[in-house]
């Protein structure tokens, strides 16, 4: 039996791609990592000590500020908002979504982000789509402080469909131990904090786009029908990039009277306030102590869907909540807004039970004595 690679020792003419014929483009692939390297190099960071395209990516930490240093590591995606990205033909936000999201994500334990890493997974890549995508990324990194230090490409034919991406991200944070954010330090009487979300974020979009695209026939083009002041666009809205809090959270992140975070994702209020309460404590939150988004009560009557699930889907224009001791309150609220952070109170931690309970009317003691906005 002959060697196999007798042939390619003969050399010959051009040869067709048997690999591009089953739907795989590598030289189409390499001319976009070149402009993803560009992107990449402008994230770097002091702790950066490799070059792109290595099989793995270096970073040494600056651990001489903290005592006691902690690995805070999260991942996530951006779900079904990238379907509505290829309806609008516009990938350019949500690579800034993933990022922030998992900005969040460690920050609500304390953690400064530190490197990120990105995969784009697709049935055809087309290069200018995905350079779009991991523009996001690079931006989104750069914004927080955060250098790409590396991540995947894969072409993936039968797989995905043709005009799909999946985009999923890594983050690596730091935070001294005695500075972790754990929800231990929360007790009755705290005051709940809500930062305002710019919209859905990177949740509840299977439903929003039933609602928007099935039901009523809209395209990303078309005015947004809730928009009662201005002219927006069904994509503008629907692709409004998911916030980080970073900036304006940073200042505050070992303040005494910061006693916890919750980053506000799927589940909404109802699932992940409880994730940083005590036992035997519950969420009290007020509705009415902060503008609800139009889209908000528009997907609600459009899609008939009851107040209990509306709670645990959409975030309901509350994208993080700061749980905050009651005598620090005027402190925090004056830092959030020197950083130009928008805050309502919305509620309190009470004694006894779990969970989250809604106050549907804006009355009682924090109204009264806090005048809501921060």
């Amino acid at each position: 039996m002959g060697n196999p690679l007798d042939r390619l020792r003969k050399g010959g003419g051009k040869k067709r791609s048997a690999y591009k014929d089953a739907g795989v483009d590598i030289d189409a692939q390499d001319r976009a990592l070149d402009k993803v390297k560009e992107l990449v190099a402008k994230t770097r960071t002091a702790g950066v000590l490799s070059e792109v395209g290595g099989f793995g990516g270096l970073f040494r930490p600056d651990l001489s500020e903290c005592a006691d240093p902690v690995l805070v590591a999260s991942s996530d995606g951006v779900g079904t908002k990238l379907e509505v990205a290829r309806r609008a033909g516009d990938f350019s936000t949500v690579g800034r979504d993933l990022v922030n999201h998992c900005v969040n994500d460690i920050l609500v334990q304390g953690a400064l982000p530190l490197f990120f890493l990105d995969y784009v997974g697709a049935g055809k890549i087309e290069p200018d789509s995905m350079v779009e995508l991991v523009r996001g990324v690079a931006d989104g990194c750069r914004e927080n402080g955060c250098a790409l230090l590396g991540g995947e490409t894969a072409e993936m034919p039968g797989f995905y469909r043709e005009g799909d991406y999946e985009l999923a991200g890594f983050i690596v944070g730091l935070v001294d131990r005695a500075a972790i954010l754990d929800g231990s330090r929360v007790a009755a009487g705290d005051v709940l904090v809500g930062l305002p979300s710019a919209g859905l974020h990177t949740n509840g979009y299977s439903l929003a786009r039933r609602v928007v695209f099935e039901k009523l026939g809209l395209e990303p083009g078309d005015p947004a029908p809730w928009v009662s002041r201005g002219r927006r666009s069904v994509a503008d809205e629907l692709l409004a990039p998911h916030l980080s809090y970073l900036k304006p959270l940073k200042p505050l992140l070992r303040h005494p009277g910061l006693h916890a975070l919750a980053h506000v994702t799927g589940g909404g209020l109802t699932d992940n306030l409880p994730r940083v309460l005590p036992p035997d404590t519950h969420a009290v939150v007020r509705f009415g102590a902060w503008e609800v988004p139009e889209i908000f009560p528009f997907l609600q009557d459009e899609g008939e869907v009851d107040d209990d699930e509306m709670l645990r889907v959409f975030n309901m224009g509350i994208g993080m909540v700061a749980i905050v001791e009651r005598d620090a309150l005027g402190e925090i609220l004056a830092s959030l807004r020197a950083s130009e952070q928008r805050s309502f109170v919305i509620g309190k931690v009470d004694k006894g039970g779990s969970g989250v309970s809604y106050d549907l009317e804006r009355s009682g003691e924090l109204a009264d004595a806090d005048g809501g906005e921060g």
